[in-house]
């Protein structure tokens, strides 16, 4: 009996030890609990055994919150939008040119991914691409102009891209307004206005008279091409400091307080009363490059421009680069497309017709 009893406590010391150190070297199958019901009773273990118990909890307690750590960060969004222009449709009605230009949180990696999950749903639709401009930034333009008069949904889809499952989606509908697309003919001195397809308004203008180059460029022309209204002021103060000239005492500096002006592009051109000079509106091109207008005409503009209206310059040698403010019109349909991630026909590519209701989840 003696001996009986000592090879069942040998085959339990033995059993403990096997257990103990198996789990101390794994760590992550056998949780404390089971260690100690597995070894036996602690009557039965021999004190020299009792250390190997707290060698595995500390393991087995750490691995909980490594696990819950990796899977905070797992959730943990990795792609956002910083902005949407233009705003929803309760700040602005938008004219039809206009573009939908999203700016992430952070360069995306997988464009094509995210193209996507980024849907556009229109009223009366028409279709659509996008472009990729940078790495955060991806800008949607229709092949023809929107249909006046109609809403615009955007949604941004953003958990359905991979790794990206607890980021927020996104959308924004916006309002297109009148159709106002407006023509200068800078060789006749004059700019017709039509809205919803009529004429409206005929101004007499005074536009960029050339005649100084900088970089091979005459600075003084204004461009031709598709401009897109990008914003206006009552009142905007206008210098010569996008010429590098600053010194009050040089021939070519100017600081001026100007009404009624609505910019047109990123370099510094806009379509805005006329300070002065009279004279000349609808008779010569006179000014640095903008478009003057008779006071009376340059109000009732600035009153009816939306964001997005459309004003076609013609006459000048100095072309409109498509990357200068929003002349994205600039580019063929053909060459538009191919700045998309997506393969050609994809469905994401067009404007599909929107629901009736939307949200408007957030304001850039």
């Amino acid at each position: 009996m003696n001996i009986l009893r000592r090879a069942a406590h040998v085959t339990l010391s033995v059993a403990a030890i096997a257990i103990a150190t198996a789990c101390s070297a794994g760590g992550t199958t056998t949780p404390a609990a089971s260690v100690t019901g597995a070894a036996g009773t602690p009557t039965q273990a021999p004190s020299t055994q009792t250390p190997a118990t707290p060698t595995v909890k500390p393991a087995a307690a750490l691995a909980p919150r490594a696990a819950s750590k990796t899977a905070r960060k797992a959730r943990k969004p990795k792609l956002g939008i910083a902005d949407i222009t233009p705003m929803g449709e309760k700040v602005e009605r938008v004219g039809v040119g206009f573009p939908i230009i999203v700016t992430f949180d952070r360069p995306v990696r997988n464009r094509a991914a995210v193209e996507s999950v980024l849907q556009v749903q229109a009223e009366k639709p028409v279709e659509g691409a996008w472009r990729w401009v940078s790495d955060r930034k991806v800008i949607y333009r229709t092949k023809t102009f929107w249909k006046p008069h109609q809403k615009v949904l955007f949604t941004a889809r953003l958990s359905q891209i991979p790794g990206n499952e607890a980021a927020k989606d996104v959308s924004r509908r916006f309002a297109v307004g009148t159709a106002n697309i407006s023509v200068v003919d800078t060789k006749r001195h004059v700019m017709k206005v039509t809205r919803d397809g009529k004429l409206a308004k005929t101004i007499p203008i005074s536009a960029g008279r050339g005649g100084l180059k900088r970089n091979g460029v005459d600075v003084y022309l204004t461009t031709s091409g598709v401009h897109l209204a990008m914003g206006k002021k009552r009142v905007e103060t206008m210098t010569s400091s996008w010429l590098g000239v600053t010194d009050p005492k040089d021939p070519l500096y100017y600081k001026l307080e100007i009404p009624w002006a609505v910019r047109i592009s990123d370099s510094g051109e806009y379509v805005h009363e006329s300070a002065g000079d009279y004279q000349f509106l609808g008779k010569s091109n006179q000014s640095h490059g903008c478009v003057r207008a008779t006071p009376a005409g340059a109000k009732w503009f600035y009153t009816i421009s939306q964001r997005g209206d459309v004003i076609k310059i013609t006459g000048t040698k100095r072309k409109l680069d498509w990357r200068n403010g929003w002349g994205f019109w600039q580019l063929s349909w053909n060459q538009w497309k191919r700045g998309s991630a997506l393969p050609a026909g994809s469905a994401s590519a067009s404007a599909s017709p929107s629901p009736s209701a939307g949200q408007d989840a957030l304001q850039g």
